[in-house]
């Protein structure tokens, strides 16, 4: 057995983990926020001014609060395209050091926004704020876990994630009052501060130090974010495997003239040598949003409304719910199964309960729509929602990391954007007003879902197997 088999995280390791999760719950936590609170922010269901103090609410029409929500997507694309130079130039801790700042101020201004304008300055800068993170979190845990468990701490990612949805719905059923929504938002701003706060405590990537030539600092940070049962002459091991087994490979593929310095953007887009690492990733993150789950997450209350109008926001919270607990099995498995045979399962499962719910809602068949929503949600835990995520840095040479991660999560935000955009008016277009027609659309999003995944599968074949 190799010295790497029983490396693990010290104690502070974790807590570094812990850290970096934070601005992916808060990804997760802003994808709900405002829907959760909109009747009673709009004025729908209260009155505008307390005297003496914020208004307990803000007029605006439907479309003004979809602008808001969407300049969170702006932001986020905004901060992705960014977030490689922050990240190369800075390091990947004041990446998410920034990441930080952007969701304090954010929703701190949202918290107490006494307009729509202040509102959606704020909504900008948290999105901005989760670009960045996104982009950045992945990417920090890939470069200090061991090598045997490093596929199951990027699970972690997409676990805030939907634990962050999932808060932000809790909150919400207890919060949606005129007196307290404003909590909702500045729990995340609070969240941010203490991150910020907590950041002196935490230690920069070695594989960043490394690549800074910083060598001596790389190895006392390893010998602070790892214990093994070896000899302490070996510390290197969880990292240096597979970075000499990249390496390897690097020197076959040509790439090895890409790893001196930083590969930007642009030397990115146009090298032949990165070309499959740019398409695998870019067709796992744009797979991800082509399934449809944000527009399940969105619009689940719209889309069962005639046929479970009172049991909306419980339906929502119960697909949340789902999400979350079937985002632990792939913790367990992703390093003994594999990346590709989980998204292979992933995908398949996917497409059959789209399938089964353009059907159910086109029948009417309550049982299988609802059922087959709860199937979906499942099957995207178990390997469209972590994997793409966990992938950027096993595909690519280290310094191409930061700039395909930049790419690929821009990609996801302007999927994710026109998603949100157009899914509503998509259906009513399909359905052409009949109710009973409403499923067409999953029938759409099942063959998007199929192309992507056709390119995914045809460009990942990953090169080692995962440890068994």
């Amino acid at each position: 057995m190799s010295t790497a088999a029983v490396t693990t995280f010290t104690l502070h390791g974790w807590l570094v983990c812990t850290w970096v999760l934070v601005v992916s719950f808060q990804y997760g936590y802003h994808i709900s926020a405002l829907n959760q609170i909109q009747a009673v922010l709009t004025c729908r269901t209260t009155s505008r001014f307390v005297p003496n103090t914020l208004p307990t609410c803000i007029p605006m029409s439907d479309a003004t609060f979809s602008l808001v929500t969407s300049m969170f997507t702006v932001g986020g694309f905004l901060g992705s395209a960014t977030a490689g130079i922050a990240m190369d130039r800075h390091g990947r801790k004041a990446a998410l050091q920034i990441s930080g700042l952007f969701t304090a101020v954010g929703a701190g201004l949202m918290g107490v926004a006494p307009s729509t304008i202040l509102l959606l300055f704020g909504r900008f800068l948290t999105g901005c704020g989760a670009g960045i993170g996104l982009c950045t979190g992945p990417v920090f845990l890939a470069e200090i876990a061991p090598s045997n468990i490093r596929g199951s701490v990027g699970v972690l990612t997409q676990l805030a994630i939907v634990i962050g949805i999932m808060i932000t719905q809790l909150l919400g059923l207890r919060m949606a009052t005129p007196t307290l929504w404003r909590f909702v938002l500045l729990f995340s701003s609070l969240a941010s501060v203490v991150q910020l706060c907590l950041s002196r405590f935490i230690v920069e990537t070695p594989v960043w130090l490394k690549q800074q030539g910083r060598t001596e600092d790389s190895r006392a940070v390893q010998k602070c974010l790892f214990q093994q049962a070896g000899s302490s002459d070996s510390i290197e091991d969880p990292l240096i495997d597979e970075t000499r087994q990249e390496s390897r490979h690097a020197s076959d593929d040509n790439w090895g003239t890409l790893r001196s310095t930083s590969v930007s953007t642009s030397e990115l887009l146009t090298s032949p040598e990165l070309r499959q690492p740019l398409v695998v990733v870019s067709s796992a993150m744009i797979s991800q949003q082509l399934s449809g789950i944000n527009a399940i997450l969105y619009y689940s209350n719209e889309i069962l409304s005639h046929v479970l109008s009172d049991a909306g926001p419980y339906l929502s919270l119960g697909i949340t719910i789902v999400n979350t607990l079937m985002t632990f099995p792939p913790i367990f498995l992703i390093d003994r199964v594999g990346r590709r045979p989980l998204l292979l399962a992933s995908v398949i499962g996917a497409l059959a309960s789209l399938v089964l719910t353009g059907y159910g809602l086109n029948t009417g068949m309550v049982i299988t729509s609802s059922i087959s929503i709860l199937i979906f949600v499942m099957s995207f835990a178990v390997g469209l929602g972590p994997v793409p995520f966990i992938i950027i840095s096993e595909v690519a040479p280290s310094r191409a990391v930061s700039a395909l991660s930049s790419v690929a999560l821009s990609l996801n935000w302007i999927a994710n954007f026109l998603i949100g955009l157009a899914f509503l008016p998509l259906r009513n277009q399909l359905s052409g007003g009949d109710s009973t027609k409403e499923g067409r659309v999953f029938y759409v999003f099942a063959g998007l879902l199929f192309l992507s995944s056709s390119v995914l599968f045809q460009s990942y074949r990953p090169r080692t197997r995962s440890l068994s």
